[in-house]
Parts: structure tokens; sequence; C-alpha cells
């Protein structure tokens, strides 16, 4: 599943609560702190304690976002083996990312006369929309010098296999489909062209797919793509 609205609003209220827990407990760390030495001036031990809570809550977000920092190589099809470095939060998203790449139909392979070509376009294009939303919820990873980020990969997913054979063959169906309401779908005069392009861009979702797995840390992930997905 695509890290919606739903989502980004859970990952907001987390950040809130661990933010409300920090204040409470450098508003009660003052309190002590003026009991125990009996110093006056409470109101100033309180609002001290509670900025230091929410300082320290504040750097240990930083420093989960960017601990645990490392280099990836990825295969990506059309360009060739490239460096990545992912944090926690790059892993999660290309940990989500997988899931969507490996598990739909669009990735498994279709054979001549097996399968509804809609179908699958359809799929494509779902993994498009799903993609965009899941780099549209989260924030940007910054990237090293000479390492590229889980975002990237993802875009050139987009940009270089989704968008082109979708606005290729999508639009060219769709008018068989409105010019021939009650003609099967394997009387369309492009069904095998579209079969053959189809089966370019399998192969190379499942490259990405791997490279997805690779950089969420994923082990043996061939074994959780199985034999469905075309290699």
């Amino acid at each position: 599943m695509p890290i919606g609205r739903t989502g980004a609003g859970r990952v907001l209220r987390r950040h809130l609560a661990r933010v409300a827990v920090a204040i409470v407990i450098g508003a009660v760390t003052g309190l002590l702190v003026f009991s125990v030495t009996q110093i006056s001036g409470r109101n100033l031990f309180v609002i001290t304690g509670s900025l230091a809570g929410a300082l320290t809550v504040a750097v240990l977000h930083v420093y989960g976002r960017t601990a645990q920092l490392s280099e990836v190589k990825v295969s990506v099809p059309q360009l060739s083996e490239l460096t990545f470095v992912v944090n926690n939060d790059g892993r999660q998203v290309a940990w989500h990312l997988f899931i969507e790449t490996a598990t739909r139909v669009s990735t498994q392979p279709l054979a001549r006369d097996e399968g509804l070509l809609r179908e699958t376009l359809s799929s494509l294009y779902g993994l498009f929309q799903s993609t965009r939303e899941t780099l549209k919820a989260g924030r940007p990873s910054k990237a090293r010098t000479g390492g590229h980020t889980v975002e990237y990969l993802a875009v050139t997913m987009l940009n270089r296999e989704l968008r082109p054979f979708l606005s290729a063959w999508h639009p060219r169906l769709r008018a068989y489909e409105q010019n021939h309401p009650e003609s099967p779908e394997t009387d369309w005069p492009h069904d095998a062209a579209c079969r053959e392009a189809l089966a370019i861009v399998q192969r190379n979702l499942h490259t990405y797919a791997l490279g997805f797995a690779r950089l969420a840390g994923v082990e043996d992930a061939e074994a959780l793509l199985g034999d469905g997905v075309t290699s």
C-alpha cells in the first residue's frame, strides 16, 4: 500500500506525541531540580526544562533520520550500476516501493494466449500512481556527493519505463475498446506488438524491484519475487 495522507498523518501525530512527551519530561525535570535545590524561579525551571526536552527529541529525530547511512550498488535499466546512499527513512521508502513493484499483475509474465492487456495496463497505471503518492508523502533524501537516493531510482522508473509505455499503448488500446466494444481484446491488431513491449517493461521492472529490495536491506529478494516476475 502507498504511504497516503492517512500514513502521513500518523507520522505527524507520532512526531507531535514525541515532542509532547519531551516537553512533559522536561517540565518534570525542571520541577525536580527546583525541589532539590530550593532555588526560586519555578517558572524559569519549567520553561528551561521544557525547552531542553524538546531540543533533545529534535536532536534524536535528526539523528534517527541520518543514522546507519550506507552505500549500496544497484543496477538501473538503460543506465548502469549506480551507487545509492540510504538512511533509515530511505530504507522505509524503498521497502514500500519494493512491495508495490513486486506484487502487482504488471510484473507477472503474460503469455500470448493468457491474461488481458487491459488488466496489466491498469496495474501499471496503478503502480505509477502509488509510486508518485509514496514520493509525495515523504521528505526528499539528502544526496551525498557521488551517490543517488531512493527517490532518484523511483523517478527513473516512472520516467524511463512506466510513462513511455503507458503513453504509447494506453491510448491505442482505449481507442480500440471504444470503437470495438463487442470485439475481444485478442482481435486488436496491435496486441502482439503491445505484448512484446510489455515483456521488456516487465523485465526492467523486475530489476527495479530488486534495486528497491537492495536499498531496503531485504535479504534473498529473488526468492520473495518468485518465478512469477520476469527475469
